[in-house]
């Protein structure tokens, strides 16, 4: 079966119909619901708090000033921090299960950063379509493809993002795989700065020390919407930011060793 891969859905489940032709393997890499979509101003937050609020929340992240956006966010749920909490939680259930309705089967997937394990992991258990894979590797179409889930700590603390020691030892899990697919980029200044925050986001210098001492023939990745670079080797790696999937709609299409364009 031919191999589809998929970065950032940001809760765009339906998109997924048109972009994964019948009878293929889809890959999923994370960040599954949209919690908030910074060219739209749509999202989860912005259903919960106002949009003037996390317009204003979203231009102090880019400034940098992590402390005084958190601060808005805690000003303006003081007095109904269980109300807003409930909502958000039913809201990010409801994503859930429209995400992993929608998923072709087979769905070989892991997490990114906006991701909340614990339900993501609970609707992938339920759902016979999804095969949750972190850590873990999975031979398709002939090829042993490797998943790392997960995002490096930052100072917005969000669900889905692992210490560097977590990280690492999900790269050690999978061994030497033909195809290593993650969520953030290996650490190279051109996958990870992104065009329109104007910043570089983390990637993982231990992912990228994996692809320099493995060679696998392909690694896989998202998470930076609108990199500089999408694509580049490292070695004879070719490393592909498979794209923003919310904009863009469109699946990367794997081609195995041996074949045309591969």
């Amino acid at each position: 079966m031919p191999v589809y891969v998929v970065a950032d859905l940001h809760g765009a489940p339906d998109a997924l119909a048109k972009a994964v032709p019948e009878s293929s393997i889809l890959v999923l890499l994370g960040d599954l619901i949209n919690l908030l979509d910074y060219t739209t101003m749509t999202g989860i937050l912005t259903d919960v708090f106002s949009v003037e609020a996390v317009t204003e929340v979203a231009r102090l992240r880019t400034e940098g000033k992590i402390l005084e956006a958190r601060d808005i966010m805690r000003r303006r749920a003081e007095g109904r921090e269980e109300t807003i909490q409930e909502d958000i939680r039913r809201r990010v259930q409801e994503a859930y299960a429209s995400v992993f309705a929608a998923l072709p089967d087979p769905t070989y997937l892991l997490l990114g950063n906006v991701d909340h394990p614990a339900t993501a992991q609970r609707f992938a258990a339920e759902t016979s379509a999804a095969r949750y894979r972190d850590a873990q590797t999975a031979v398709l179409d002939g090829e042993v493809f490797g998943f790392v889930g997960g995002a490096l700590p930052t100072p917005l603390r969000v669900a889905g993002e692992v210490t560097e020691a977590e990280l690492r030892s999900k790269i050690e899990a999978i061994g030497e795989v033909d195809v290593v697919c993650s969520h953030i980029p290996p650490a190279v200044n051109e996958l990870c700065y992104d065009t329109l925050a104007g910043r570089l986001e983390k990637g993982s210098a231990d992912l990228l020390e994996y692809v320099q001492d493995v060679q696998p023939r392909r690694a896989y990745f998202g998470h930076v919407h609108q990199p500089l670079v999408s694509t580049m080797h490292l070695g004879s790696t070719l490393c592909v930011n498979v794209g923003y999937f919310r904009a863009t709609g469109r699946a990367w299409p794997h081609r195995p060793a041996g074949r045309t364009g591969g």
